[in-house]
């Protein structure tokens, strides 16, 4: 019989369980194939809803600008939102980061549009009243159809008070019992001061102030550029001996203008300073030293321009001036996101390119800069504005100036 050694220690008892056979491991890491498919299914399901929610934001952001852009004043919240969108560009080379607030605008989107299927029958319903009433004002059913009416309308005006104040979302303004849920919130306490702080904030996020600021010096910049060139331009059509010369000399200044402004508000949007609107010879640097970008985002920008001075050849009603500024953002904006682009490529370097690319990069500019002069020539005998229309640039200022309304 074997007996313990006394000089050995004690053993002591394993708290570790027995190991497992690989067999086990293998299986234990194997997910089951149902697993999988659904997760695969989960993950394009999101990645959809993601994308169809951008893309809806997208449309409500141009959207939103267009609106913007045909009412007086607002019209520089416009501009400035594409100059900082260019700016963004420039810094970081990513096109996508020009598109600002998507989301945001996803979501006031999606609430204007739910409030506006809400109101569709409550719309229904008053012109039937508004025709009972004419047919027969005294009658029983004009009565009937206007208090239901009124019963409608403080149903649908009470839920969409109440789904905002919920938080607005898409889904929220098909759910109906809204109420109760704000009801539980204010009944613990806090309600009121989270919605109006988080509705502070969420003003401050669209940053107005600043879109209008940078708008309003970006339209300032445009218009000392152009407004020499363009008078020169506009005096050609004066019947004296030398109105031909100096609509030439005026027609050769703004083809230079044209060349770098969109350059530099672009620039002084990066800088965020009003006097780098007027530093031609860093412009001239910076496209020296990528030649072949600059010049493809200058040719997009006057191409892009030229579909509004076909819209302007008929009057436009007022109730249907968004339709021109739509067509301008459908252009510019782009635009603008390849002038931010080309602004990037130009830090890329910090030596110029070889003469040959220098050159070669400004040949394209001639016949685009020509195209764009003869249009803009020609825009004072095609559009209802006469010569007035000289100074609508709509590629450097407004896209509805206030000439236009």
């Amino acid at each position: 019989m074997n007996l313990p050694d006394p000089n050995s220690p004690p053993e002591l008892p394993s708290l570790l369980p027995p190991p497992l056979p690989l067999t086990s491991f293998a299986s234990e890491l194997q997910s089951p194939p149902e697993t999988t498919k659904r997760g695969i299914f989960k993950r394009f399901f999101f990645w959809t809803v993601l994308k169809t929610e951008w893309l809806f934001g997208l449309i409500s952001m141009v959207i939103a600008l267009a609106t913007l852009a045909a009412i007086p004043g607002l019209q520089f919240l416009s501009l400035g939102y594409m100059l900082e969108s260019s700016t963004r560009v420039a810094k970081s080379g990513k096109i996508g980061d020009g598109f600002i607030g998507i989301r945001t605008a996803a979501r006031l989107g999606g609430a204007i549009l739910a409030i506006w299927l809400l109101l569709l029958p409550l719309r229904y319903l008053s012109n039937v009243a508004f025709t009972a009433q004419i047919i027969n004002p005294d009658g029983r059913n004009a009565a009937r159809l206007r208090f239901w009416v009124l019963i409608l309308t403080v149903f649908v005006g009470m839920h969409i008070v109440f789904t905002l104040a919920r938080g607005g979302r898409l889904r929220h303004f098909f759910w109906p019992l809204n109420f109760l849920i704000v009801y539980r919130q204010f009944k613990l306490g806090g309600a009121y001061t989270k919605a109006r702080d988080a509705t502070w904030d969420f003003l401050l996020s669209l940053r107005l102030p600043h879109y209008f600021w940078l708008g309003l010096r970006g339209f300032l910049a445009a218009f000392l550029w152009l407004i020499i060139p363009v008078t020169l331009l506009a005096f050609g059509q004066v019947k004296t001996p030398l109105s031909p010369l100096v609509g030439f000399f005026g027609a050769l200044l703004l083809a230079i203008v044209v060349l770098h402004l969109p350059l530099l508000q672009t620039q002084m949007a990066i800088e965020n300073r009003f006097g780098a609107a007027f530093d031609w010879r860093g412009v001239r640097r910076a496209f020296n030293r990528a030649p072949w970008a600059c010049s493809f985002a200058l040719i997009l920008t006057l191409i892009f321009a030229l579909p509004l001075y076909l819209l302007k050849i008929e009057v436009v009603p007022q109730e249907a001036l968004w339709l021109p500024t739509l067509v301008f953002i459908l252009f510019i904006f782009p635009a603008r996101l390849i002038t931010g682009w080309a602004l990037w490529r130009t830090k890329m370097r910090d030596t110029q390119r070889h003469w040959f690319f220098r050159w070669t990069g400004r040949l394209p500019l001639l016949p685009a800069v020509l195209i764009y002069l003869l249009f803009v020539f020609f825009s004072q005998y095609t559009s209802w504005n006469g010569i007035a229309s000289l100074y609508e640039q709509h590629a450097f200022l407004l896209p509805v100036p206030f000439l236009g309304l």
